[in-house]
């Protein structure tokens, strides 16, 4: 059985699906104007990860993770480059889904981008409209009234005295309340703009996910899930909007990954510590960055440093050095009563505890190195499939990926070789030598000499 921590009530629960064998879980996925920052690559590699276990479990994933592809930013950075909305959204789904690919993230199941649903979320609001939780104010804005839904707060655990009194914004008029959010924005010069009952405008924030999420899985569902940023108030809006609308409960479980840290302290544009997933691997394989991500246990925070990528870089060497000579196939149906695969998968069934799945994978490779044994390396490159991980050529991975750079090392080995059986053992030793300041490793083995990167 998996257990699942609920933000929704702040426990670990037993899985239930509402449909027997079958998981309907939705993500909060990328606003797309810009390069996806390190917190993406977390929030993406976390719900592969839990999208693979259920897989692996024999669950039917119906897995959404949508795309913003209309939202303020969009509309200002088209406006700053002179280009359609249009253009500078498939340019960024373009530059993510290479991001995506690179860190080897499956494709979900449905991925909607907002702008394909603009009639279910008038609807939805009309709705709300009808049912006494949504009002046109005297700017043409609509807005959801938070006074009037008595749940409001549950998941994050404001309550709207504390919303009251917190509230520090310069207030806007047309608002019967300071905190009440806008549904439908109405049209502006140089927005996209689309009819409506209470004129030309465009949808808020808010409205996209809950009538995405409707519209493909349906008014109630298991999972919803994000980054732990989108818990107040997007989370909180989404389940005020959807319940209201739909009077049933949205979601049974609220998933959220922590934050991504640097150096301790919380990522961000203001502070000058922010990192695209494309930076980051300029100088580090996508699989390390995999790696680092799931080597923490999702709800805690993530600190990025250059040392924790070189220890996860370390760490991830270690296991391909394991695999090295791997020529076996993929075991299609673990034994879970094998003793590693059942560490592991208790590991995985508890909160989806990748940090301690990982150790497992370490405990088995230390029992590999020992024994030499066929079948427990099968079973390692098994269960790091189920991670994700070990799924590139070893040498490839082990001798990184500039074939320049490869071409020169096996000419400075032929050499080295030359030298050898000339007996000239001191230029061996300092084509050995060179080679190590460079980084690069050699191993003489009976099949001849093998290198890789330090």
């Amino acid at each position: 059985m998996i257990k699942v921590y609920n933000s929704l009530t702040k426990s670990k629960e037993i899985f239930s699906p509402i449909e027997k064998e079958k998981v309907k879980m939705y993500v909060c996925g990328m606003t797309v104007y810009d390069l996806c920052h390190l917190g993406h690559a977390r929030v993406l590699v976390v719900f592969d990860l839990i999208n693979r276990w259920f897989k692996a479990h024999g669950y039917d994933v119906i897995y959404v993770r949508n795309i913003t592809d209309i939202d303020d930013k969009i509309i200002a950075r088209a406006n700053e480059q002179k280009i359609t909305i249009g253009e500078l959204t498939q340019k960024f789904i373009d530059e993510m889904n290479q991001d995506i690919g690179a860190l080897n993230v499956l494709n979900p199941t449905y991925e909607p981008r907002a702008t394909q649903h603009i009639d279910g979320m008038i609807k939805m609001i009309a709705n709300l409209i009808d049912k006494g939780f949504a009002y046109q104010a005297d700017n043409n804005d609509v807005y959801y009234s938070v006074e009037k839904f008595e749940g409001y707060g549950k998941l994050s655990g404001k309550s709207l005295k504390e919303l009251k009194a917190g509230n520090r914004v310069e207030i806007d008029h047309s608002k019967e309340n300071s905190f009440d959010f806008v549904l439908w924005k109405s049209a502006k010069t140089n927005e996209p703009s689309w009819d409506s009952p209470w004129g030309r405008g465009r949808p808020g924030w808010h409205i996209e996910c809950s009538v995405m999420s409707n519209e493909i899985l349906g008014q109630h569902f298991d999972i919803h899930g994000g980054g732990q940023d989108l818990q107040f108030p997007h989370h909180e809006n989404e389940i005020a909007q959807s319940e209201a609308a739909n009077d049933c409960q949205m979601a049974n479980y609220w998933i959220h990954n922590g934050f991504v840290k640097v150096d301790d302290e919380k990522m961000s544009k203001s502070l000058g510590n922010f990192f695209t997933i494309r930076s980051i691997l300029e100088h580090y394989d996508a699989e390390v960055v995999r790696f680092f991500i799931l080597k923490a246990h999702y709800r805690s925070p993530l600190n990025y440093s250059d040392k924790h990528l070189e220890d996860a870089k370390i760490g991830l060497t270690k296991l391909y050095l394991t695999i090295r000579d791997f020529k076996g196939e993929l075991i299609s149906k673990i034994d879970w009563n094998q003793p590693y695969a059942n560490k592991f998968k208790q590991a995985l069934d508890d909160d989806f505890n990748s940090s301690e799945a990982i150790a497992i994978l370490f405990e088995l490779a230390n029992e590999i190195n020992k024994t030499n044994s066929s079948e427990l390396l099968i079973l390692l490159k098994s269960l790091a499939q189920i991670l994700g991980l070990l799924s590139k050529d070893p040498e490839h991975f082990l001798q990184g990926n500039n074939l320049k750079d490869d071409v020169d090392i096996e000419l400075m080995i032929k050499k080295r070789n030359d030298a050898k059986k000339n007996k000239n053992f001191q230029e061996a030793d300092d084509i050995r030598a060179n080679l190590l300041k460079k980084g690069i490793l050699l191993e003489d083995t009976p099949e001849g000499t093998i290198w890789r990167k330090k």
